[in-house]
């Protein structure tokens, strides 16, 4: 089957991570003034919030939300938040991601731009601490947000890759079939297998993430954006 829509995973593929520890003391710094926990107990308490994160990532394949993580680190520090004071402090941790962000991978922007001129293309990504809804102010920033067509967060799906409704979706807004999307992302569980599992093609991104690297089903392996471009217009011809 033809490529005849691309879609693009946001971590590691399109943007590197920087600022995640600035980005954890931000939170921990909101929590303690609003629950008068000291601030190394609260980063001790948000220590627990990555693992139980990935444990529904991977066991569940559903994405938790800010809210949750305030749960979570409420219920390590053994204090009650009223609903509102939780929702407070879910939106700062939601937004810490604004103030200290990753970074666009060196020609991402480029390889959007040039892919969206011949086909759709799409974002298909998961999401957590920081939420779609943030991810979409950094792709907006960034200038990636006038070439999508299609975006597609789990925690705003309620599933995550490489469950089938991920890339059903991003299909059905880019107005292709699944099996006529290439995907575009660095983990081998999640973006390839989750491609090959509704028969698009997939396509492993190793410049930031290697780790797949010599063990992939993907279709393609590109280890740069420059690669990609290269071999584009074949691509969707």
């Amino acid at each position: 089957m033809a490529i005849r829509a691309i879609t693009f995973d946001f971590w590691r593929t399109l943007f590197r991570d920087q600022g995640a520890p600035e980005r954890w003391r931000l939170r921990a710094s909101a929590a303690a003034r609003m629950t008068g926990a000291e601030e190394d107990a609260v980063l001790k308490a948000l220590e627990a919030v990555n693992p139980i994160f990935q444990q529904h990532h991977v066991e569940r394949q559903e994405t938790l939300t800010p809210l949750d993580a305030v749960r979570i680190v409420s219920e390590e520090l053994g204090i009650d938040l009223e609903r509102a004071q939780a929702e407070e402090l879910a939106e700062v941790f939601a937004t810490a991601i604004i103030h200290y962000s990753p970074v666009p991978i060196d020609n991402a922007l480029d390889a959007v731009r040039e892919a969206a001129g011949l086909v759709p293309v799409g974002i298909v990504s998961d999401s957590g601490m920081s939420p779609g809804s943030s991810l979409r102010v950094l792709l907006d920033r960034h200038g990636f947000m006038p070439y999508l067509g299609a975006m597609v967060f789990s925690d705003e799906l309620g599933v995550s890759k490489p469950q089938a409704a991920m890339f059903k979706t991003a299909a059905q807004q880019l107005a292709v079939e699944p099996s006529e999307l290439l995907h575009i992302g660095d983990l081998e569980y999640t973006d390839v297998e989750g491609a090959l599992g509704v028969q698009a093609k997939a396509a492993l991104f190793a410049e930031d993430n290697t780790r797949h690297l010599g063990a992939t089903r993907a279709d393609y392996t590109f280890t740069s954006w420059n690669e990609f471009l290269g071999i584009l217009p074949r691509l969707v011809t």
